[in-house]
């Protein structure tokens, strides 16, 4: 029967290295080998006062793979003495749970379980009662808003804390680590260049496995030609491509600043975090949905044309396919950020929406309605009503509502000034 779940006691010591990858080999054995998360750990930091006062309760941390919650998770274990069990989300199931928590009624225990946002609702509530009753202590990992992938109870009973992306200087700390220490690679005489620990620090994206990952391979590469230096081209050669980080969460924030760039009217933002999009994967339809949506809700009357851009490059969309659709869709989100800016008709739907739910509904006007069936005269229906292209400039004044209401009001920005100009004087005859 396959064990789905790794049960030890931490010590941190003697622990075999022989074949494990070097992210495995260089993972910190206690809070001053911890590089990163200063806001966390460094001094007076929330998490490390648990720790060090051992008053360690149930914990979720949440951020981006490589950031160290894997390796801070095992550090608590090992000072505080408790026996680890880790448990992965996408193998273990509600058996694993039970038998982890059988583990854990005869010592103190953490249960680590690493991408706990993949547990579904039924293994979430199996886990719910002895996390409350602090049977085990539990410290799951997930690199999506727990707000979002945890179910409300689970979250309310942990202490989150938020793990941010290494900054260049941290990783660079752990690259030079790795090249001296015989857990890395210091005993293999190898030299990383400045230039090329500066191209990994800014390739990894602040994720120190894949920071660490990158120079083992190139070290192999090294090797195998015999050098003894690895070099920007070297790293280039070991590795083809950067993968870009791009989960549920991140797709959210992603579209998010994507959105408040065109509506901010920055082109070169919003140009960037289409990049980001596109390079991710990201369905294109969704993207140009999102402009048509933006061009409509922040730019409107503004500049009527930023629609007809908007549509007509979801239009593209379809028809072209990738990767050449990039360059409508990077057309149309620049036109959008660059067209002067009204909300004027979303704040008119929404306040029409507000009235239409939140007060008494108007009847539709005698003369307004319909009166193309046998009987409709005798009705009245539309009697009285004026057809506006019988008079001057096809514009006569009557009623539309039982009780006049205004809801759209123009601003005084680009085509929109136009509109508002017409509007204050008709409103006023």
């Amino acid at each position: 029967m396959v064990e789905l779940f790794k049960d030890e006691k931490v010590t941190g010591e003697g622990e075999e290295q022989k074949g494990r990858p070097l992210a495995w080999r260089m993972m910190p054995r206690d809070l001053d080998e911890f590089v990163g998360q200063t806001e966390l750990i460094g001094e007076n930091g929330p998490l490390r006062r648990l720790i060090e006062d051992d008053s360690i309760v149930s914990l979720i941390f949440y951020g981006p793979p490589g950031t160290g919650k894997t390796a801070l998770a095992r550090i608590i274990a090992k000072r505080t003495r408790a026996r680890f069990i880790a448990l992965n989300a996408v193998t273990a199931g509600v058996k694993d749970i039970r038998d982890a928590i059988a583990v854990a009624k005869h010592e103190r225990t953490i249960l680590f379980i690493d991408e706990i946002h993949r547990f579904n609702r039924l293994q979430q509530d199996a886990l719910l009662p002895h996390v409350e009753s602090g049977e085990v202590t539990l410290i799951g990992a997930s690199t999506q808003n727990p707000f979002f992938a945890l179910v409300p109870a689970l979250a309310s009973r942990s202490i989150i804390f938020e793990f941010k992306a290494l900054s260049r200087d941290e990783i660079k700390t752990i690259l030079q680590r790795a090249v001296t220490s015989p857990r890395g690679i210091g005993l293999n005489g190898l030299e990383l260049l400045p230039d090329a620990m500066d191209f990994i620090a800014v390739q990894c994206s602040g994720d120190a496995r894949r920071a660490l990952n990158m120079l083992e391979i190139a070290s192999l590469v090294a090797e195998g030609r015999q050098q003894r230096i690895i070099t920007v081209e070297l790293l280039k050669d070991a590795i083809q491509n950067k993968a870009l980080y791009y989960d549920e969460d991140e797709h959210y924030d992603i579209i998010s600043a994507f959105i408040k760039s065109m509506r901010g009217s920055d082109p070169d933002a919003t140009v960037y975090w289409l990049a980001r999009m596109i390079d991710s994967g990201e369905d294109p339809m969704f993207i140009a949905r999102r402009i048509v949506i933006c061009a409509s809700e922040d730019v409107g009357n503004a500049d009527p044309v930023a629609l007809q851009v908007a549509v007509s490059a979801m239009y593209a969309v379809e028809k072209i396919g990738m990767p050449e659709a990039r360059i409508p869709l990077a057309q149309a989100a620049i036109y959008v950020a660059t067209a002067p800016k009204s909300n004027a008709s979303y704040l008119a739907i929404e306040r029409a929406s507000e009235s239409v739910r939140n007060e008494p509904l108007q009847q539709v006007p005698l003369h307004l309605r319909d009166a193309h069936y046998s009987g409709a005269e005798r009705l009245g229906r539309g009697r009285g009503y004026l057809y506006p292209h019988n008079f001057k400039g096809h514009y006569v004044k009557q009623k539309y509502m039982e009780e006049e209401k205004v809801f759209y009001e123009p601003s005084e920005e680009g085509y929109e000034r136009n509109i508002n100009i017409l509007m204050k004087k008709r409103r006023s005859m």
